[in-house]
C-alpha cells in the first residue's frame, strides 16, 4: 500500500510510513497491514529484528487518521469508529507481546497513535526534534493505544500530568516518562539502521546520554489529588497557570476518565487489561462522548472552540467504562 513501505532488508523487517504530508497519520488501513507484517514475520528465521520508522522530519506518527471514525459516528454508524479501535489495539498489543526485537526511530511529532506504534516498540529511539504526546482530552477522547498503560508508569504524578494536560515531551522527557529508552542524533539513524539490519543484533544500538529531563525536577504533586476538581483547585493554589491552560480547554469527561484510568492501570498486570478499559471508552466514544465535538472543533472546522456538554462525574465516568459484554474486546490468547 502507498502509506507503507513493508519489506525485509537482510536481517530485518522493515516498516516504514510514507505519508509525510499527512504527518504519518495512521489509518485502519495501515494498522491492519503493521500487525499482517508483524505475524507473517513472527516464525521466520531470516527476520531476526523488526525496524519501525518513518518519511519526513515532521513526524514520526501524528496520531490516528480519524476523519472515517468522525464521519461515520456523524452518520450514525458507530462500528467504523469501533472496529478501527479494536484492530488498532491489537496490533499494539502484537508490538508490545513481540517475540523479536522491535526499534522504533521515532522524530518529530509521536502523538496518539503515534505512541502506539512506537511507545510499545522493545527499542524506542528519540532524537533531537522528537516531541512525544498523548493529547487526546483535547479532542474529546482518552489517552488510548495503550497510553493509559504507560502513563501509569511514568514516575511520581507524571502519568496524570501528562494525560490531564496532553503535555508535549522532548527526547529527555520521554526518556525519563517511560515512553523512549535510548537518544541517539539523528544524523547517525540511518546508519544505525543500516548496521542493524546487516547485523540482525539489537545491541548494535549505542546509547548516549540524552538531554536534560526538565520533568524530574517539576512538582507535580498537585496530580495527586483525587478528582480534577482537586487537582485544579491545588495548581490554582500553586500559581501554575501553565497546567491550568490546558485542563481548562480540555474535555472534562476526557480528564475525569484519564484520570479513573491511568490510576486503575497501575494495578494492571498485562497492557492488553489497559487496553481493553481504553476500548470500553473509545466504543462508545462516537455516541455518548465529547468525541465528536472535539474531533469537529480541532481537526474538522478547526475553531479550536469545542461546546463540551457530557457530564464528567462519577456516573458518567462509570457507565463510560463499564463492561460491554459481548462487545469486549478479546485477545488472540484469551480464546
Amino acid at each position: 500500500m502507498d502509506d507503507l513501505n513493508i519489506r525485509r532488508d537482510r536481517h530485518a523487517g522493515r516498516i516504514t510510513l510514507t505519508r509525510p504530508k499527512a504527518l504519518n497519520a495512521l489509518s485502519h488501513e495501515m494498522a491492519n497491514a503493521i500487525k499482517a507484517a508483524l505475524d507473517g514475520w513472527r516464525d521466520d528465521p531470516a527476520v531476526r529484528l523488526v525496524i519501525i520508522d518513518a518519511e519526513g522530519d515532521r513526524a514520526f506518527c501524528a496520531g490516528g487518521d480519524i476523519a472515517a471514525v468522525y464521519h461515520g459516528g456523524r452518520a450514525g454508524d458507530h462500528g467504523i469508529g469501533q472496529r478501527f479501535f479494536a484492530d488498532e489495539y491489537r496490533m499494539n498489543a502484537t508490538i508490545k507481546d513481540y517475540p523479536k526485537p522491535v526499534v522504533a526511530f521515532m522524530q518529530g511529532f509521536v502523538m496518539g497513535g503515534g505512541v502506539g506504534i512506537g511507545g510499545h516498540a522493545s527499542h524506542r529511539v528519540v532524537g533531537d526534534t522528537t516531541q512525544v504526546a498523548m493529547p487526546e482530552s483535547g479532542i474529546g477522547l482518552i489517552p488510548d493505544v495503550g497510553g493509559t498503560w504507560l502513563l501509569a508508569r511514568a514516575p511520581g504524578r507524571i502519568g496524570e500530568y501528562l494525560g490531564l494536560t496532553g503535555a508535549r515531551m522532548g527526547p529527555g522527557d520521554a526518556i525519563h516518562a517511560g515512553f523512549a529508552d535510548i537518544y541517539l542524533p539523528e544524523a547517525e539513524w540511518e546508519a544505525v539502521k543500516d548496521r542493524l539490519a546487516e547485523t540482525g543484533d539489537a545491541s548494535a544500538l549505542h546509547r548516549q546520554a540524552p538531554p536534560p529531563a526538565a520533568l524530574e525536577s517539576r512538582d507535580l504533586s498537585a496530580f495527586g489529588g483525587r478528582t480534577v476538581e482537586e487537582i485544579v483547585a491545588a495548581l490554582e493554589h500553586a500559581g501554575d497557570d501553565e497546567a491550568l491552560k490546558p485542563i481548562r480547554r480540555n474535555s472534562p469527561l476526557s480528564m475525569a476518565a484519564t484520570l479513573a484510568m491511568v490510576r486503575a492501570a497501575r494495578g494492571d498486570l498485562r497492557m492488553q487489561e489497559s487496553l481493553s478499559r481504553e476500548y470500553r471508552f473509545t466504543h462508545r466514544a462516537t455516541a455518548d462522548s465529547d468525541f465528536l465535538e472535539g474531533v469537529r472543533a480541532q481537526i474538522i472546522d478547526k475553531d479550536r472552540k469545542p461546546a463540551w456538554s457530557s457530564a464528567a462525574d462519577r456516573a458518567k465516568v462509570d457507565a463510560m467504562l463499564a463492561d460491554l459484554g459481548p462487545g469486549e474486546l478479546l485477545w488472540e490468547d484469551d480464546a
